[in-house]
Order: C-alpha cells, then sequence, then structure tokens
C-alpha cells in the first residue's frame, strides 16, 4: 500500500471549491491525487446559514469513484495545489 492509499480507498486533497451557477447554496469540491491523474468530485448544499460542516484537506474515496484527469493542464495544476495541501496539512485538517 502506498503513502496515497488507505485501506478504505485512495487519498486525494482538496484543489478546488466552488459554488454552482445552476442552484443556489451548492458548494462542489474537488479533491485530485498528488500526480493529478486522478480527481474526486464532492457537491455539498448548504441547507441552512447554521448549517456548518468543515471541509478536510483530505478525503478518502474508492477508486471507482475517482475521473480521469485528460487535460494535461489541469492535470499539473491539481498536482501542484494536491501536493501543496499534502505538504501543509494533515488529512483532517479543516480548510
Amino acid at each position: 500500500m502506498t503513502s496515497s492509499e488507505t485501506a478504505d480507498g485512495r487519498r486525494v486533497w482538496l484543489v478546488e471549491r466552488t459554488y454552482s451557477d445552476d442552484e443556489q447554496n451548492l458548494i462542489i469540491l474537488t479533491y485530485a491525487t498528488t500526480d493529478g491523474k486522478q480527481y474526486f468530485r464532492k457537491e455539498r448544499a448548504l441547507t441552512s446559514g447554521s448549517d456548518i460542516r468543515e471541509t478536510t484537506a483530505a478525503v478518502e474515496a474508492e477508486p471507482s469513484n475517482l475521473g480521469t484527469v485528460n487535460d494535461p493542464e489541469l492535470r499539473e495544476q491539481y498536482a501542484n495545489e494536491a501536493q501543496r495541501m499534502a505538504a501543509e496539512h494533515d488529512p483532517g485538517d479543516a480548510i
């Protein structure tokens, strides 16, 4: 098992947080592997102003739930950000 693999899946790091243009109160969290080759998207709906859930620096994703990053520039961007997050944060750190 490599450092990016865990017993529960593959560790991916937060690389992007965006707000949906289509729906109000929807946050899209994008996590990626440190090589930038794979990503995991997580959508979170905020139901009220008191709906406070922490976003962690990393999550575990099942390999079957990972997408492939085909764009070389985006792959490099994700790799750089995932590596930065991994160097600066523990996986469970609130971001």
